[in-house]
Parts: structure tokens; C-alpha cells; sequence
């Protein structure tokens, strides 16, 4: 086993999901001492650990996305690659700090900076306040082999909240309605994969079956395609289980929301809804992630990502005039932008680098959010370049992390730290 899957299998059993991470940080800074590097911290926890005259700095953010039985994380391989038992593994970014203690160990003159709770918003990239001396960054977060990534999409969040008034029930018929263990998926690169999504999948049953949404309770991460939805429904007639959809009958007659909770969710587009030609990814789509609602209130929140900033505002305009015209209050959250594709010298050096792994290499944007946008505009006079070993199915209980491309995609790393120093 080599140091790098060692040291991730080690930081599988420290946990650390989003907003919940002060181990795996104290833990990060003490092994950063060990080997003789200084590591700072900034009011949002991020970290900066640095050793002498640094020219390039590796990035990766040190909070992951639980899902299934995360924290805990029992790892096991099959088929060459790393998975978890139940749960999400946390390769994204996990793969790339192990990367990062190897150099670490090694003594490379290097900055890391390791970014707080980026899965729920980029926060720690929003409030990075450090002064970095390198002229280049690379991204650690990228997750194919042998591509290179200079652009990422943009995203915002958008929340909106209603009260509920309740009426007479005439239905005769009342279930608990439930879909457990959709395969899930990130919000951004598999949001055009066709993976479905659990809130769309129970509305779309409810309403061929001419019933009622009464309360539902569905989503896991605002980044992630819904796994998991449960409801109470009613109907004039009697339902029968079909699909994923489980039906638990109730035996006492329930009162009506005034508002039609499913033409809510129909109004509202989950999936593409533009292509992006160029890159052969989304332009424009939109993650129905969140609902929530009870005796009292009903909240929906939305993840929109899109590859142009106007191209966001738009859709999350068009999306606040849908919920303003079904009487919700919205807020937009965690904007963070785009990052408009570049070729520079860096780049260059980063393809040349990967082309002598792998021997050719694909340069790409992602329609996903990567702390390059939000650091770019922090700091102009840097460089930028995304590079990641194979993560298949980040934020679902099927990720995996591919081994053989881990081990590949560090040569890169160590060609890269040797034709910058040059």
C-alpha cells in the first residue's frame, strides 16, 4: 500500500464533515509541525501551511459531504478502487491532502492551502485572508485523470419559505409515502448523468395518481441530488406501492395544505437546462435539493449553477418570480463565481506535465464549483490550473476513488513542482 492511500485511510477515520471539521484541522496542523512547515489559520479555519521561498501552491479544500453512514467510513477495495461501506468516502477532496502529507514528508518548498467547508457554499475560499507568495496554484480537486481543468461554473442557492393554511380533507385515503436509496450524485457534474431525483420522483407518482402531498421531509446536501424523500399523501382511492415509491397506510384522516405542494414542485425545473457546446457539459442547471415542510411552513431550497454570471442572475430571477408567484419569501445564498477559461503559461505547463503520464491530455471546464473562481479574484496575479485523479459518484454512498489514478496523477504532481522550480 503506498504512503498516499496509507495516509488517506488514516483521514477516512478523523472526521470531518462540513461544519463539523475542528479535528481533521488540528490534526492537519499538527502533522504540518512535524515536518518542519509553518501552518497558519485564518478566522474562517482555513489553513496555510508554507516552508521557505514557495513558487507553486497545491489547493484543496479538508470538509467532505456525509452521506449514508458518514462520519463513519470503513474502507475496502474491490475492482481496484476505494470505496466506503455505506457511505460516502470522502476522497473528494480527502485523495489530495494525502497527496499533500507525502510532499509534506518529503520536505518539497511548497504552500498548501487547505480551505474550510467548501462543500456547503465555498465558504473558506469566500474569507481565504492570507498573503501567498507563489506565483502558481494548483487546484487538487479535479476528479478525471489526465484532464486539465481551466473553468468552472459559477452558483448560487436559492431558499424560499411559505407559511402553510390548512383546509378540509375530503380524501378518504391516507399513506405515508416513501423513497429510500436513489443512487445520488453531485449536483454539478452528475446533473446531467439522468440520475433521478427522490423529491421529483414522489410528486411526479402523487400527481399521476390524483393525490395530495400533505407534509414531506426530502433532500440530503444542497450539492447533492436528493436521495431520500418521505411524505404523507392522500387520495380519494386506494394506492398501491409501484417503483421505489412505499406506501404505509394511516389510519386517521389528516387536513389538507391550501396550497397544491406538488404543482409547486412541478413548476420548479430540475436537471439542464441549457448545454454548453463548447466544453460538451451543462451551461445552465438546477438541483431541486431541499423541502421541508410541516404543520406549520413549507421551504424549498435550490442549487443553480450555470458557466456565465449573467447566464446565473437569469435563472435565479426566473426562479425567484416562480416561488413569488406561489406566495413564498426568497432568499438567494452562497453566490460564488465562475471561472472564465484561460491558457497561460502555467497551463501549459501543467498539459506538458500530464501528457508525460498519461500521454495525452484533455483540457476541459467543469460545470461545478472549484475554489479556482473564488481565489482567482482574490488573488489576480496568480496562475490557475485544476488537475484530479478518477472520483467517480462524489457525494453518494457509490463514491470511489480510482488507485492506480492516484498514484499517476501524483507523478504529475511531483513533474509539475520540478518544471516550476526550473
Amino acid at each position: 500500500m503506498s504512503r498516499i492511500i496509507e495516509h488517506f485511510i488514516t483521514l477516512t477515520q478523523i472526521p470531518h464533515c462540513s461544519k463539523d471539521t475542528q479535528a481533521m484541522r488540528d490534526f492537519l496542523v499538527d502533522f504540518a509541525n512535524r515536518y518542519g512547515y509553518s501552518a497558519d489559520l485564518d478566522k474562517s479555519d482555513n489553513i496555510l501551511i508554507s516552508k521557505e521561498h514557495p513558487i507553486l501552491a497545491l489547493q484543496a479544500h479538508y470538509d467532505m459531504v456525509c452521506m449514508g453512514d458518514a462520519p463513519k467510513i470503513e474502507v475496502y477495495t474491490q475492482d481496484d478502487c476505494l470505496r466506503a461501506k455505506d457511505a460516502s468516502l470522502g476522497a473528494d477532496n480527502g485523495m489530495a491532502i494525502a497527496m499533500m502529507m507525502v510532499l509534506m514528508e518529503d520536505g518539497y518548498d511548497l504552500e498548501f492551502l487547505l480551505t474550510a467547508d467548501e462543500e456547503v457554499g465555498l465558504i473558506g475560499a469566500n474569507s481565504v485572508d492570507f498573503e501567498l507568495k507563489s506565483r502558481y496554484m494548483l487546484n487538487l480537486d479535479s476528479e478525471e485523470e489526465g484532464e486539465l481543468c481551466i473553468g468552472c461554473a459559477g452558483g448560487i442557492d436559492i431558499k424560499a419559505h411559505k407559511k402553510i393554511e390548512w383546509v378540509e380533507n375530503s380524501d378518504e385515503n391516507f399513506y405515508e409515502a416513501s423513497i429510500q436509496g436513489l443512487p445520488g450524485g453531485h449536483s454539478g457534474v452528475d446533473i446531467d448523468k439522468g440520475v433521478p431525483n427522490a423529491i421529483k420522483e414522489l410528486a411526479s407518482f402523487v400527481e399521476k395518481s390524483d393525490a395530495s402531498i400533505i407534509t414531506i421531509e426530502g433532500g440530503e446536501r444542497t450539492n447533492s441530488i436528493p436521495s431520500n424523500v418521505r411524505a404523507h399523501i392522500s387520495s380519494k382511492v386506494k394506492l398501491e406501492n409501484e417503483g421505489d415509491i412505499i406506501l404505509k397506510d394511516i389510519y386517521r384522516k389528516l387536513l389538507k395544505p391550501k396550497c397544491d405542494i406538488v404543482k409547486i414542485i412541478e413548476s420548479i425545473p430540475h436537471g439542464v437546462i441549457r448545454a454548453n457546446e463548447t466544453f460538451d457539459i451543462p451551461d445552465v442547471s438546477q438541483n431541486l435539493a431541499i423541502i421541508h415542510g410541516d404543520e406549520k411552513s413549507l421551504e424549498i431550497i435550490l442549487s443553480i449553477r450555470a458557466m456565465d454570471m449573467a447566464d446565473l442572475e437569469m435563472q435565479a430571477k426566473k426562479m425567484i418570480s416562480v416561488f413569488e408567484y406561489h406566495g413564498f419569501s426568497v432568499e438567494k445564498r452562497d453566490k460564488y463565481p465562475a471561472w472564465t477559461p484561460e491558457r497561460n503559461d502555467f497551463t501549459n505547463i501543467v498539459e506538458e506535465s500530464l501528457k508525460s503520464v498519461f500521454k495525452e491530455a484533455k483540457t476541459k471546464a467543469i460545470h461545478a464549483g472549484l475554489e479556482c473562481g473564488v481565489l482567482k479574484e482574490k488573488y489576480p496575479d496568480i496562475l490557475f490550473a485544476s488537475i484530479g485523479p478518477t472520483i467517480r459518484y462524489p457525494h453518494s454512498i457509490r463514491e470511489e476513488v480510482d488507485i492506480a489514478s492516484v498514484e499517476k496523477t501524483f507523478e504529475v504532481v511531483k513533474s509539475i513542482i520540478t518544471e516550476v522550480s526550473r
